[in-house]
């Protein structure tokens, strides 16, 4: 088990945001600040220790803001290099973004100075989400100057800060309903020479395609015309979630034709019966009926059994293939059906598909015992 991010952001964090505060401001009162900070800090999960954080600041520092703010930056010290580790804990500067984000949203131009400050040096990704909804003109214009400034970092914070379905944030519902003024940003970040940002520029338009399948495809399409590389790369990556619900019209984009011509021979699910905490092997042979080559992308879904009896379907992933006429390939998967985090399992019998371009085959089921 993973440990806990939390742990990593430990009362060492408030400790050194303090030496760094009374360095440069020496009426900081270091000792007052921590017993604020450190009462109910251990039962605290990692979100809520920098909001903890950032609320024994305002009670310390200034109560002018921009004066507090001034102070803060000041005390962060020399920027690092690009691609460089501050030598800083994990997550030592989320305390300051959460500052600018709760206090700071009726000082636009010193906040988003700031963060322009923060993003080199952490990200200001959760930060400059509540000024996209207070202040969205004048923010999506400075992330327009942003989207050409030399340092990697900005540029990313552009195409992260805006994602409509960004974790652990809340969401952009206005982007959700109009994406078009992410994706203006997103075309100036398509061919960014650093991959670092053109993968955040991938997750961003992944995100708008659960929204928009339409506007996913038709840009996916826009952007391969004459594509290099790198931004093949970007749609490729930005199509994974369609691909996976099986959307025929993003399958197509990446040259998967619907209605794939093959057969499924021997398709074996083992063992039949199977107890919560072991595993299901799942093995088929894909036969291509085409006179020519024909390419397919397979993978395959488990109807997982829910509480209330409800279904809920998981993809599994397996590969593109390029099969000659005739041509036999064999797929096996084996899945745990072990307790985890982000999936529970219930007793019942679960059916098991195959995806094939995107198109239902049923393989077969499995009974799980408790």
């Amino acid at each position: 088990m993973p440990e806990p991010l939390k742990n990593q952001f430990g009362p060492a964090i408030p400790e050194q945001i303090a030496a760094a505060l009374e360095r440069v401001w020496p009426a900081f009162k270091t000792g007052a600040f921590m017993r604020d900070v450190l009462e109910g800090y251990a039962e605290l999960e990692l979100m809520a220790r920098a909001v903890k954080i950032a609320t024994s600041l305002r009670r310390h520092l200034p109560a002018d803001y921009e004066e507090a703010l001034a102070l803060l930056l000041k005390s962060l010290g020399p920027k690092p290099e690009e691609n460089q580790w501050s030598g800083e804990l994990p997550f030592f500067h989320l305390p300051h973004t959460t500052f600018v984000a709760a206090y700071g949203l009726e000082h636009f131009e010193a906040s988003m100075h700031a963060q322009y400050e923060l993003t080199q040096r952490f990200t200001a990704e959760f930060s400059i989400r509540p000024f996209l909804e207070r202040h969205p003109a004048e923010t999506l214009e400075r992330l327009r100057l942003w989207a050409r400034d030399p340092s990697v970092h900005v540029r990313r914070l552009v195409s992260e800060g805006t994602r409509p379905r960004l974790p652990w944030a809340s969401r952009l519902r206005a982007f959700q309903k109009d994406p078009r003024p992410v994706l203006a940003l997103l075309e100036k970040l398509k061919d960014d020479p650093e991959l670092y940002v053109r993968r955040s520029v991938a997750n961003n338009l992944n995100d708008i395609g659960k929204d928009h399948p339409g506007l996913l495809v038709e840009t996916a399409e826009r952007w391969l015309a004459g594509a290099p590389e790198g931004r093949a790369w970007v749609v490729r990556h930005a199509l994974r979630s369609a691909v996976k619900r099986g959307e025929t019209e993003a399958l197509r984009v990446l040259g998967y034709g619907s209605g794939a011509r093959v057969a499924l021979e021997n398709v074996c699910i083992q063992p039949a019966s199977v107890r919560l905490g072991e595993a299901v092997t799942l093995s088929f042979e894909l036969v291509n009926l085409e006179k020519g080559v024909q390419r397919v992308m397979v993978d395959f879904r488990i109807q997982f059994v829910k509480a209330a009896g409800k279904v809920g379907p998981k993809v599994f992933k397996l590969r593109a293939v390029e099969m000659a006429s005739g041509e036999r390939v064999l797929f096996r998967k084996r899945v745990l059906l072990a307790a985890l985090t982000t999936r529970k399992h219930y007793p019942g019998r679960h059916r098991v598909e195959a995806l094939l371009n995107g198109e239902v085959r049923a393989l077969g089921s499995f009974e799980l015992s408790a």
